[in-house]
């Protein structure tokens, strides 16, 4: 089991710092990168993919989790997430929230900022509090 540290969170972030640079965000300008800490120690990343009709816009972080699954990955430990265009750290969405507490553990850690040395840290379970699915795993 990999045990995060804090040069491995700080690792995570830059990455997810820098997967935001490949953001298509053509109507916002809202440019966000997500970071996934998988469980065989591996990193996949995810970025927003905006569309002109906005419903159809993917968020980094679900892009990031459907990637991962996609390539068999379904053991996750913890996820960065960057919004370097914002002015303060942006929290993930509700969709999101409810995708990220399917494929993570309650404790799992979360990390979420404009830059490296403004970010929040949390937990799925203080992200998304009464998720019915860790809920009913008690």
């Amino acid at each position: 089991m990999i045990q995060l540290t804090t040069e491995i969170e700080d690792n995570l972030f830059d990455t997810a710092m820098k997967a935001a640079e490949f953001s298509y965000s053509p109507y916002s300008h809202f440019r966000v990168g997500a970071a996934i800490l998988c469980g065989d120690g591996s990193v996949v990343t995810g970025v927003n993919v905006e569309n002109r009709s906005y419903g159809l816009t993917n968020c980094a972080e679900r892009s990031a989790i459907f990637g991962a699954v996609s390539s068999g990955k379904r053991n996750f430990l913890a996820i960065a997430i960057a919004t370097p265009d914002a002015d303060y750290p942006v929290s993930p969405c509700g969709a999101c929230r409810q995708v990220l507490s399917e494929f993570f553990a309650a404790d799992a850690p979360i990390q979420f900022g404009n830059r490296k040395d403004n970010r929040k840290a949390t937990t799925i379970a203080e992200l998304f509090p009464f998720d019915a699915l860790h809920e009913l795993s008690r």
